[in-house]
């Protein structure tokens, strides 16, 4: 196996989490009579780049079919996110009724709902159906393609390039990274501006968030080497921003070289925080498997315990990083029986691999469990606060990531 960015040969593995079904194929009741088809779940560091990846094991288009049950405007948390965005983005770049923005991976309009909202001519591209047809509800323009060369050129010829182009957690799904950003390049307006948010590679390891590694991420980043991927294809990084959202993110905006953007202080103050790390080394990526088996062993135990003092512990929150933890620690209804989640669009299906139920949360409130088990453990915060009412029956809220901790 080669790098997806350079080209150079793949020796170092950075976590190798045994094989998984894909971490968003839910179930439907039909499902459960027919087996599922699990993959490797192995990652690599290039020693060149430092770009960590995992092998594509499954065609791109079959990780995100029409059916595909994420839909971003199911968090308030991140609703609030893009519109704090959106508020800001316009006056900055100076963004009009003559511009165009468009957004890659647009799911259902959470965000460009606030662009079109300022009067801004908007444009989505979104491969699942499910999800451009909402957004299309909202009145967003939604392309229901995959972004790339062929794509971005096309768009171009029949209408212009555009000038601002937003890529929120999509870059780490591309298999192709390299077809990717030339894409981002030639859809690009000449002094036009690309912002893309990731979750920090820097942040996955010091906080031991593993349960972040799914098929659906080809790809993990450091600063250094989105800058190396942008530079190849003769785009310049010239801000960047430290985020909380997903565990910790970058949000990193871009330019052409010839752009007339000044680079800020924050770039090379991140930089120099990666090599001091140890980014660029080797030794850093190594160990990182130790500590994903401690919190792995650490979730068990817990749920053990718990089943042996009669104890009942539930789940919150169908995420992918969820589906992740549970089927690495090899977990079942039999610890965990059932998963609630807000979303409509999972309610009545069973999870990927651990095939527990996932219901409403009627079913909490009837039950009165002793734990709620967070698995989106980066929306802690507004779960804690919308299901605070366990507290009357004496119930607790636990994660697991980075380490069990009952809250």
């Amino acid at each position: 196996m080669k790098c997806r960015f350079c080209g150079t040969l793949l020796q170092d593995v950075f976590l190798d989490l045994g094989s998984a079904p894909p971490s968003n194929a839910f179930l439907t009741a039909d499902a459960l009579n027919a087996p599922e088809t699990w993959f490797p779940l192995k990652l690599f560091t290039c020693g060149k780049c430092c770009l960590v990846q995992v092998a594509e094991v499954q065609a791109h288009a079959a990780l995100f079919p029409p059916d595909y049950a994420y839909y971003s405007s199911v968090s308030r948390s991140w609703l609030t996110h893009a519109e704090r965005y959106v508020t800001g983005v316009i006056p900055r770049l100076g963004l009009n009724r003559s511009s165009l923005v468009m957004e890659i991976a647009s799911n259902d309009g959470y965000l460009l709902q606030y662009v079109a909202a300022c009067g801004i001519p908007c444009v989505g591209i979104e491969p699942t159906a499910g999800t451009a047809a909402v957004a299309r509800g909202k009145g967003i323009e939604t392309l229901e393609r995959f972004f790339g060369r062929e794509f971005a050129g096309e768009f171009v010829r029949e209408r212009r390039p555009a000038d601002l182009i937003i890529a929120n957690n999509v870059l780490a799904h591309v298999p192709d990274i390299n077809d990717f950003v030339a894409g981002l390049a030639m859809a690009l307006a000449g002094y036009g501006t690309i912002s893309v948010e990731i979750p920090h590679l820097m942040e996955l390891v010091s906080k031991r968030q593993f349960d972040t590694i799914y098929h659906e991420h080809f790809s993990y980043f450091s600063l250094h080497t989105v800058q190396e991927i942008f530079t190849a294809h003769g785009l310049r990084v010239w801000d960047v921003e430290q985020l909380p959202t997903h565990g910790g993110s970058l949000r990193i905006w871009a330019a052409h070289e010839r752009s007339r953007h000044i680079q800020t202080p924050k770039v090379a103050a991140l930089l120099t925080m990666e090599a001091r790390a140890g980014m660029l080394d080797a030794d850093y990526y190594q160990g990182f498997q130790a500590q994903a088996d401690a919190v792995k062993n650490g979730f068990l135990e817990f749920l053990l315990k718990q089943r042996r003092a009669g104890r009942k512990v539930v789940g919150y929150g169908a995420a992918a990083k969820g589906n992740t933890l549970l089927n690495y620690a090899g977990v079942k209804p039999d610890l965990l029986p059932y998963v609630m989640d807000a979303s409509p669009h999972k309610q009545g299906r069973w999870l990927p691999g651990s095939r527990i139920p996932v219901v409403n949360e009627s079913r909490l409130k009837a039950d009165r469990p002793d734990f709620v088990l967070i698995l989106p453990w980066n929306l802690r915060e507004e779960i804690t606060g919308q299901l605070g009412y366990i507290r009357q029956w004496g119930g607790q809220f636990v994660v697991a990531v980075p380490q069990l901790e009952i809250i």
